[in-house]
This record gives C-alpha cells, sequence and structure tokens, in this order.
C-alpha cells in the first residue's frame, strides 16, 4: 500500500512541476511581448520626437541668425505694408510664390517674397536664401532686409529695385534702347564685382548656380544687383569639398558641371560669360538663331571672333554709343570665361582686373563648352538621379533627362564634389580635362 501513496505523491509532485513551468514560461513569453511593445514605442515616439526636431531646426537656425543679425520682421508688419497683399501690389509670381511690393513706415520701400504653402522645394529655397544673405552686404548683390517666420506662412523681405530685371529690358525690343553701351559695360563690370565678392570676399566662398539676365535686377541708377539665392551652394573655409544637386537653367549651366556634377566657381564664371554675350548681341543663348552654321550664341561669337568679325555680333542698336576697342574686349572675356575646359576660364577676380584696367592683349580663347542643355547626362552620375522639377514635365528639346519648370529651370539629384582650392586659384592641379568644347573627359 505504502509503494502506490508514494508513487501517486510522486505523479502529483510532477504534475505541479509541469504546471508551475507552463505557468513560469507564459509570464516570460507575456513579459517579453510587452517589452517589445514598450521598446516599439518608445522607439516610435523617440523617432517621431527626432523627425519633429529636425524639422524644427532649420526654421530654429534661422530664427537664431535672425536675432543675431537683427532681420527678424513682424508678420503684422508685412501685411500693413502690402495691404494685407493685395492684388494691385503684386510685382510678379516666381518660381516658389507671390511677389509683392510695400512700404514701411519709415518709408522704405520693399519686396516681399511669400512662399507657396505647397512648394517644398521652395521651403528648401527660402531656408537656404535667408542663411546665406543673412551676412552679405555688397553694392552689386541685393539687400534682403529680413524675413518672417509665421506658422506656415514663410516671407523674405528685399530692398525693392526699381527698374526691374534684366531680361525684361535686354530682350525686349521696345525697351532695348534704354541700354545704351555705357550702361551695358557699367552692368557687366557690376556683375563682375558682386560675383567676385561672392567668390573671394564674402565670409564664405559662395557659388550662386543660376546667373543669368532674370537674376539680376537694376536700381534707379541701373547698378546691377545678383539676386536670387535660392541655388547657391556655400562652401565652409574647413571643408575642400561638398555634395549637391545640379541645379540651373537652360543655356547658362556649365557642360562639365551637368555633365559630372562638378561644381566650382567656374560654373559661375561660365554663367557670367554667357550674359556677357547676350548683353553685347542682345540675343537669348537658349533661343538663339542665326543664319550662320552655329550651334549657339557663343559658337557663333567664336567663329565670327576666329575671323576677326568680333562685333557683328554687337546689338545693332548700340552702332551710335558703343566704344569698338571695349566691346571686342569684352567679347573676348565672355568667349574666356565660356572656355570648355574649366580650368582654362579666369577667375572672377582676374575678370575684374581685366574689365579695370583694359589691357591691350588677352590670351586667345580655346572653343566654347556647349551649355549644358545640349548635353545628355552620363551614365554613372545619373544612375541615382531623380527628378524633382516643379512642373513635372520635361522639355522635349532637352538632351538629358532633367525636368524644366515653367522658368526654365533644371533640378535633378545627383552628387556633385566641389574643390575650394579651386575657387582660390585658377591655377589648381587638375586631375580630369576636357577636349576644347567640354564633350568629354580627357584622363590625364
Amino acid at each position: 500500500m505504502s509503494g502506490k501513496v508514494k508513487e501517486k505523491k510522486k505523479r502529483e509532485r510532477k504534475k505541479k512541476a509541469w504546471c508551475l513551468f507552463q505557468l513560469a514560461f507564459g509570464v516570460c513569453q507575456w513579459s517579453n511581448s510587452e517589452h517589445d511593445e514598450v521598446q516599439k514605442f518608445r522607439t516610435k515616439s523617440h523617432q517621431t520626437i527626432k523627425i519633429r526636431f529636425l524639422k524644427r531646426q532649420g526654421e530654429d537656425d534661422l530664427e537664431e541668425i535672425a536675432a543675431k543679425e537683427q532681420k527678424l520682421i513682424q508678420f503684422e508688419t508685412l501685411v500693413e505694408a502690402t495691404n494685407n497683399f493685395h492684388p494691385n501690389n503684386k510685382l510678379g509670381q516666381g518660381g516658389f510664390g507671390p511677389v509683392y511690393k510695400g512700404k514701411l513706415k519709415d518709408g522704405r520701400v520693399i519686396a516681399v517674397k511669400k512662399l507657396s504653402l505647397y512648394s517644398k522645394q521652395g521651403r528648401k529655397e527660402f531656408m537656404t536664401e535667408a542663411k546665406l544673405l543673412a551676412r552679405v552686404q555688397h553694392r552689386n548683390v541685393v539687400n534682403l532686409l529680413g524675413y518672417c517666420v509665421h506658422g506656415s506662412e514663410k516671407l523674405l523681405v528685399y530692398e525693392y529695385v526699381m527698374n526691374e530685371s534684366l531680361d525684361k529690358l535686354l530682350f525686349k525690343s521696345s525697351r532695348r534702347g534704354e541700354l545704351d553701351w555705357k550702361r551695358r559695360y557699367d552692368i557687366i563690370f557690376g556683375i563682375a564685382r558682386g560675383l567676385q565678392y561672392l567668390h573671394v570676399d564674402s565670409h564664405n566662398v559662395i557659388i550662386h548656380r543660376d546667373i543669368k539676365a532674370s537674376n539680376i535686377l537694376l536700381d534707379d541708377k541701373w547698378v546691377p544687383k545678383i539676386a536670387d539665392f535660392g541655388m547657391a551652394r556655400l562652401f565652409p573655409e574647413d571643408q575642400t569639398h561638398v555634395n549637391t544637386r545640379v541645379a540651373g537653367t537652360n543655356g547658362y549651366m556649365a557642360p562639365e558641371y551637368v555633365m559630372h556634377g562638378h561644381l566650382s566657381a567656374k560654373a559661375d564664371v561660365f554663367s557670367f560669360g554667357v550674359l556677357v554675350l547676350e548683353l553685347i548681341s542682345g540675343q537669348r543663348n537658349s533661343s538663339f538663331t542665326s543664319f550662320m552654321d552655329a550651334e549657339n550664341l557663343l559658337d557663333w561669337a567664336y567663329k565670327l571672333y576666329k575671323k576677326g568679325r568680333s562685333l557683328e555680333i554687337m546689338d545693332p542698336t548700340l552702332a551710335s554709343s558703343a566704344d569698338p576697342d571695349q566691346v571686342t574686349m569684352c567679347i573676348q572675356i565672355g568667349l574666356l570665361c565660356t572656355q570648355g575646359d574649366p580650368h582654362l576660364r579666369p577667375t572672377m577676380p582676374r575678370v575684374v582686373l581685366i574689365l579695370s584696367k583694359r589691357p591691350g592683349n588677352l590670351e586667345e580663347p580655346t572653343r566654347p563648352g556647349i551649355p549644358g542643355s545640349r548635353y545628355r547626362r552620363s551614365r554613372r552620375t545619373s544612375a541615382s538621379s531623380s527628378i524633382v522639377g516643379t512642373s513635372g514635365t520635361s522639355g522635349a528639346s532637352d538632351s538629358y533627362a532633367l525636368t524644366t519648370n515653367t522658368t526654365g529651370t533644371i533640378t535633378a539629384t545627383a552628387t556633385a564634389t566641389a574643390t575650394a582650392n579651386e575657387v582660390a586659384s585658377s591655377s589648381s592641379p587638375i586631375s580630369r580635362r576636357y577636349d576644347n568644347r567640354g564633350k568629354r573627359p580627357i584622363e590625364g
């Protein structure tokens, strides 16, 4: 009997042990599950906080700069100055929002750029422009008076420039006569000085990336002012390379920049050279037509230059006011700035020196590079590219796959390398050169 009792007690102990084991196992499983849920919640909450922080960080930086530079303007002040952004005060519609004319209580006339609430690209450009122009002060760069962040509203406030943009005068036959040669020469000189300031004399090297006629404003004394820094890039002193995206306008972009994503100050120099030739000829490079067998304005100017007939590209309205020697020199400067090899292009300080001292002999320009809109981007660069234009339609005339918006501006994601040493020196070591037309790299 005792044996059976012992056996029964033994089975009961085993049963209790098994029940306790299952209970303990279940508790462990539940505990692990709860721990995972808590961790997921904590991670998600942390990520949400981090994302919100990152979204706010740029605006916080801007507000800090605004406070330091005393450029923060109250939204109510701008509402009053523009009569609540009345349509009668609207100056125009930019790529990322309208621009309004206003008048402050102290009598200053202002231009207010109002960011579209639905433009992500515009928000980025707002931050870029506000931060870059906060400390920039130069006669030939548009003066940013202040900025405002009011809820979802973001606004930039500039000095009002009376004579509008250069393209509205230069490319309209009814108004082109207002630009005699002296004014055009002064405009060329002023733009050159403004670019020299951005590339060399400002706190940091600033590459504008979108120098063109519509981004040059003229004041009541015809002083040119470089405007629209939404695409500009900053080169910090302690950094020799920056990553950026290809951005610019048809007819002005340097070929090496569009083909290989290589950005340096020489990209601005190329755009400046195109603008110089447009000022002399009165013709827009992107819509150039000629009876000669020329691919574009640069090609036409170069062919006539090689034949000793440079002055034939001159706008006929300049016949009575032009200084032939001065015009010829400026044509040569335009061709030097648009050479296919970026390392052969002069720096902007060199251009300013030439314009101020008027030397007798300049170096011979090589064949110009074809502006960026003529190229298909190389596979190596475009493999990681994504189309991010604002209109959503690609220009049919473009031979590379970039998106063009209503203002002709191109944007595409890419990786670009810029060397700060190239900005400061025109004779930096060359690891890769281009043929005279800038069409393809030559290893060497």
